[in-house]
């Protein structure tokens, strides 16, 4: 072929990723390289031995092309099972485990030996059905292989995968024996070390009322006595992302243990009427299984915030918690009375988490209802002010410097009502890094810390504010502490320590866990953008041009203007180089 000559043939390509890659480079990095560095070699040696060839690995990946089916299963089954009885002398919460697809279908490979095309696209999909230590399959693989290679096919049904138009039928591989393998445990079911002081973690209480719509009564005190024991110094308290990761469930406190590395679990119920209010509660000791104290509250619905007091006075009083100056009245500073006012902003908060324009202006909404009920509630304030930080941030306004400034205006008004709110120097942080007071910024964002200790969002948000200001050595050792603090975080902790790597010069590492943080929410533009970026400035062009494609689905009004106006960096050169980058990819000016 010439450089330029193009060829579509049939191909098996094998895909695979290490599952829970941005957790274990948090918990340790050299380790993990260590470890990616010794899987490398296992998959150059199988996928050769097997008459396949390594097209990449970047990152944590692996991606292969083979003449045969059977040479491609063949490879995968050998590289799990290698890398699998490797494991055996790993501390659980250090193994690594990969997830394999792979697939039979056209591919287009270039002269230079790269191949693309849907062939490749599903077997990346079928990766991502994998458990960790395992493989799954697709039809025309099950098809070509089926009694060629020792191993069972257990039919995962028909998928709707991103980007291919028709459902894959997707297959689990069984190892020796036609039997499937026993699945490996979820990123998160491994046994944390414990902190070196009292730890604990608060599940959402089960509603028990006949209106699943007041469901939210349960979430909100389990966040406001959260909120109140993250105030404690001396304690190490779950953030409420990874504690609200088991509502619903059905979950053994030991699991939850192991899962969060925590030593105590609050869990209870709660059921409301119009008037009143039955609560449930017990703290555990998830070690040994005994309970350290359990009570049952009836009480007139008006004293909820009452009895948020109580639970969170019982939690100290049972861990014997030793309170510093200043946090006692931190503990118990409420700034609204107000129920509606305060359920009007327990009912926002979901929609502000999930970062889309449209549940942003549904939160807006919410909370702009809370500060009409109580024009004095300053978290409602804040959270109505964070809304329109969140439209400049991420481009859902024609104007960023406008919606800036009206944030800035709302944030004023809320540390005026109440300057012990952590989450309101935390968006004066925010406000400040957008303005470019780096200074102020970072004060701002050290300051909600020093009054939330085991804020992990707090923590994570002075991160991103360290990057921005030229500091990302600091910035990735920040987030990392965010998220012990919080195992089943947010995906943008894991940008926010993509975005150090990038910065520090790690690409292959910032690929990693931004295509893990696309994964799990596909539509968040910011790990779209950076890992154009990186695509862009590793010379991979084909795949920043396929990966700018897919940002402009989700946000077709991108346009390097625009973007210039979000850009934060106080080394003026950060900008133009991630501009040039974007612009290499092929994004609109």
């Amino acid at each position: 072929m010439s450089g330029t000559e193009l060829k579509q043939r049939l191909a098996a390509i094998l895909a695979a990723d290490v599952a829970g890659y941005s957790r274990l480079m948090a918990a340790d990095e050299r380790a993990t390289v260590a470890a990616l560095d010794a899987a490398r070699t296992v998959f150059r040696s199988r996928i050769e031995s097997n008459q396949g060839r390594v097209i990449d690995m970047a990152g944590d990946s692996v991606l292969a092309v083979f003449e045969t089916a059977t040479g491609a299963v063949s490879a995968g089954l050998a590289v799990q099972h290698e890398l699998n009885a490797s494991l055996s002398a790993v501390s659980e919460d250090r193994r690594m485990r990969f997830r394999i697809g792979v697939h039979l279908g056209d591919v287009i490979e270039k002269a230079d030996g790269t191949v693309y095309g849907d062939g490749v696209n599903i077997a990346a999909r079928l990766e991502g059905l994998a458990e960790p230590g395992g493989i799954t399959v697709s039809e025309s693989i099950r098809t070509a292989v089926k009694g060629k290679v020792s191993a069972s096919f257990e039919d995962q049904g028909a998928q709707q995968v991103k980007n291919i138009s028709e459902p894959v039928r997707a297959y689990r591989l069984g190892t020796e024996g036609g039997t499937a393998p026993k699945p490996t445990p979820a990123v998160g079911e491994i046994d944390l070390p414990l902190p070196d002081r009292p730890s604990i973690a608060i599940l959402p209480f089960e509603n028990m009322s006949s209106d699943p719509e007041q469901g939210f009564f349960g979430d909100g005190l389990a966040e406001d006595v959260i909120t109140a024991l993250s105030k404690i110094s001396s304690l190490f308290v779950i953030a409420r992302n990874s504690s609200f990761a088991y509502k619903g469930q059905s979950t053994d406190v030991r699991k939850i243990s192991r899962e969060l590395g925590v030593r105590y679990v609050l869990e209870g119920s709660i059921r409301a009427t119009r008037t009143q209010i039955r609560i449930t509660a017990q703290l555990i000791d998830a070690i040994d299984g005994h309970h350290l104290w359990a009570e049952r509250y009836d009480r007139d619905l008006t004293d909820v915030f009452v009895l948020q007091d109580e639970i969170t006075s019982n939690v100290v009083i049972a861990l014997q918690v030793r309170l510093v100056e200043g946090e006692q009245a931190r503990m118990w500073h409420k700034s609204t009375q107000s129920l509606p006012a305060w359920e009007c902003l327990i009912q926002g908060l979901p929609h502000f988490r999930r970062f889309s324009k449209e549940d942003n202006r549904r939160a807006r909404s919410l909370f702009e209802r809370s500060v009409q009920i109580d024009p004095q509630y300053a978290a409602g304030w804040v959270w109505l002010a964070w809304t329109h930080w969140a439209d400049a941030r991420f481009l859902w306004t024609d104007s960023p410097s406008a919606s800036v400034d009206q944030a800035a205006e709302l944030a004023r008004k809320a540390a005026s009502l109440d300057g012990q709110l952590t989450d309101c120097h935390s968006l004066l942080g925010a406000i400040h890094l957008m303005r470019r007071e780096y200074d102020n910024a970072i004060a701002a964002g050290e300051r909600a810390i020093a009054l939330e200790p085991s804020g992990a969002d707090a923590t994570a948000l002075l991160a991103m504010t360290l990057n921005w200001s030229g500091r990302p050595a600091e910035a990735a050792e920040l987030i990392q502490k965010a998220m012990k603090l919080s195992p089943s975080h947010s995906d943008w902790y894991s940008s926010v320590l993509a975005h150090a790597y990038r910065l520090i010069g790690r690409n292959d590492e910032a690929v990693a866990i931004y295509r893990d943080a696309i994964a799990h929410n596909p539509n968040h533009i910011g790990p779209h953008i950076g890992l154009t970026i990186c695509y862009a400035e590793c010379g991979r062009i084909d795949e920043a041009e396929a990966q700018a494609k897919e940002l402009l689905k989700i946000s077709p009004g991108f346009t390097l203007a625009r973007y210039e106006k979000s850009l934060t960096y106080k080394d003026r050169e950060q900008s133009v180089r991630s501009l040039d980058a974007l612009r290499k990819a092929g994004l609109p000016a």
